[in-house]
């Protein structure tokens, strides 16, 4: 054969391969990760009466994500709002407004409405971890494409992040936390390891880093706060591992992180002064914080949403369906046993394995508990129990922390595997075969089934349609039955989602003082007789004997919320609490999906 020319058979494979766009493969990982988040949302999808099984945060979400919208459309304040809580409003900064998701997604939000928005969220939420683990370990840890796909897989929809997605928007959203990584542990150029860098080097990725540190504070702070903890923790174990390569990249990283400091404070200055000092704020929590831990036993169980998952199990393990932040299952977590035995000698692995350890015993809470049981024994989070911010977190996300460190590490030893082949003394394929199969053994159980629906009452078509509106004047609010200012589940707060916040209302989900001179949180408003008297009606179905007393304070109570109509949708006892307002306020008259009582005439 002459010199310069090859056979058919050597050309055509390599025109083929150069034919194939370059990102096809990554799109279709990404692909992948959108489709499986739609598969896990997509009881919802069209159906308008059915949220998922928490269905009391789906609410505040679908309500924060809706406030987000009118905020841009109309111009208004979005760290405050008096759509809900009337008259006294909701300081947003202070509960998890999610700014951060609801600004971008408000074209769909005004489109299709907030449930649609919310599925949006979740999916993306998903997904868009996923995909941003997958990006940060093709580009900087492993080289094979396979690897970084099912680090991003795990690290996207572990049962924690399914749990999560389901009710908490705010957590789930972790698609930043691999940037603010990759700029945090940025590697040095040639030049900086020789202790020669430019300004530019660390001003430019410390102003990337301040201004994803600003997004994430309006997605949630919980995550950034976890996400500081964790890579404060990565770091002292990296340096304990590598002191040398710690002392080289110091000066950029504090460069770096100088920077980013200065460019968040000055972004965040007033935002943070809102939220801590601005109308409606508050301190301290509104529940016990330190009692949401995990039990020993949950880190090798199944969690509800896998398809080894049952009811019974998880409920004992873990506060509730929302925090099953651990449960790996027995093969992932001895899986990751012998990844860092076997890659020991690496200080990312190392360092990784002594993060994850920290943050799993942290998530075990103030006392141990194993499979139900509480031992006596102190749990290591009673150390920093005391300690600002930390005294507000809920232990049982520590846990959360170790879902990317488990993503991490299989990446990592399916990227060891595969380079093995090229060793000459390595078996090659088998090795390949049987450490794939492991893999894919312990991941079996973690398999995430579709996030559970729970039905929900329509909202009134008298209130959906608009029909309240020539009877609402300017400044005024509706009621609706029972005004419910402090229960999870609340119908007001749905009805002003679903409607855009057309209407002021009292009453919602949310935390706020507990009085005007007490800044003690709580959930919802100071509750007022009325809403007190219709609660418990609405919850035992008994008419209660009224007193022209208890209908003077309903004048009183709807007085102060500025009513203009009282509004009953559906309710399990809704006959009972019809004729109690009846009592109380004078006959009521249907109206499409419920009744309605104008008190326009009597609150004055």
């Amino acid at each position: 054969m002459a010199t310069g020319t090859a056979s058919p058979a050597t050309v055509a494979p390599a025109a083929a391969r150069r034919s194939r766009p370059t990102w096809l493969p990554d799109a279709l990982v990404v692909a992948g990760y959108l489709g499986l988040a739609v598969l896990l949302t997509y009881a919802q999808w069209g159906r308008p009466w059915q949220l998922f099984h928490q269905a009391g945060d789906q609410v505040l979400f679908e309500w924060m994500l809706a406030h987000a919208a009118h905020a841009v459309v109309e111009g208004e304040n979005p760290l405050y709002s008096t759509a809900l809580n009337a008259p006294d409003g909701v300081n947003l900064m202070a509960n998890t407004s999610v700014l951060g998701l609801g600004v971008p997604l408000t074209p769909v939000t005004l489109l299709f409405g907030s449930q649609v928005a919310f599925c949006v969220a979740v999916v993306s939420c998903l997904a868009g971890t996923a995909t941003a683990w997958y990006a940060l370990l093709r580009r900087r840890l492993v080289s094979a494409r396979s690897a970084a796909a099912v680090g991003g897989l795990i690290c996207g929809f572990a049962p924690g992040m399914v749990a999560q997605a389901g009710a908490h928007l705010h957590m789930a959203a972790q698609f930043l936390v691999p940037a603010i990584l990759a700029l945090v542990f940025r590697p040095a150029p040639a030049r900086a390891e020789r202790g020669a860098w430019r300004p530019a080097e660390v001003s430019r990725p410390g102003a990337g880093l301040g201004l994803l540190v600003v997004w994430q504070v309006f997605i949630g702070e919980e995550v950034l706060v976890f996400l500081a903890l964790a890579a404060g923790v990565f770091a002292l174990g990296w340096t304990l591992a590598d002191r040398a390569a710690a002392r080289r990249h110091a000066p950029a990283l504090i460069g770096r992180l100088a920077v980013a400091t200065v460019v968040a404070a000055v972004l965040l200055a007033y935002p943070l002064w809102f939220q801590f000092r601005g109308p409606q704020h508050y301190s301290g929590m509104a529940f016990a914080a330190h009692g949401f831990q995990l039990d020993a036993a949950s880190f090798t169980a199944s969690a509800r949403q896998t398809v080894f998952g049952d009811d019974w199990l998880p409920g004992l393990l873990s506060p509730n369906p929302t925090e099953e932040n651990s449960f790996f299952g027995p093969g992932l977590l001895v899986l990751a046993v012998v990844i860092v035995i076997w890659l020991w000698r690496r200080p990312l692995v190392r360092a990784l394995a002594g993060c994850a350890l920290v943050f799993a015993l942290l998530s075990l809470g103030t006392e141990l508990r194993v499979d139900g049981t509480a031992t006596g024994i102190s749990g290591p989070y009673r150390l920093v129990a005391g300690l600002p911010l930390l005294d507000l977190a809920v232990p049982a996300r520590f846990a959360l922390v170790c879902v990317p460190v488990l993503g991490l590490l299989v990446a990592l030893s399916l990227d060891r595997v595969r380079a093995a082949r090229r060793l000459p003394a390595a078996p090659g394929l088998p090795v390949r075969l049987l450490w794939s199969g492991a893999v894919a053994a312990a991941l079996l159980p973690l398999v995430p089934t579709p996030i559970r629906v729970v039905p929900v009452a329509p909202v009134p078509g008298f209130v959906a349609d608009g029909g309240w509106r020539p009877l609402v004047p300017p400044g005024r609010t509706v009621v609706a039955v029972p005004p419910v200012t402090g229960a999870a589940r609340s119908p007001v707060m749905l009805w002003s989602a679903r409607t855009g916040l057309a209407f002021p209302a009292p009453g919602g989900y949310f935390i706020g003082p507990s009085g005007p001179d007490d800044p003690t949180a709580r959930w919802g408003a100071p509750d007022r007789p009325t809403s007190v008297l219709l609660r418990r009606v609405a919850e035992t179905g008994v008419v209660p004997v009224l007193t022209d007393a208890d209908r003077r304070q309903a004048v009183e109570d709807l007085r102060h919320w500025r009513a203009a109509v009282v509004v009953l949708g559906y309710l399990v006892n809704g006959d009972p609490v019809r004729r109690t307002v009846d009592d109380l306020l004078g006959p009521g008259r249907p109206v499409d999906g419920g009744w309605l009582w104008d008190v326009t005439d009597q609150v004055g």
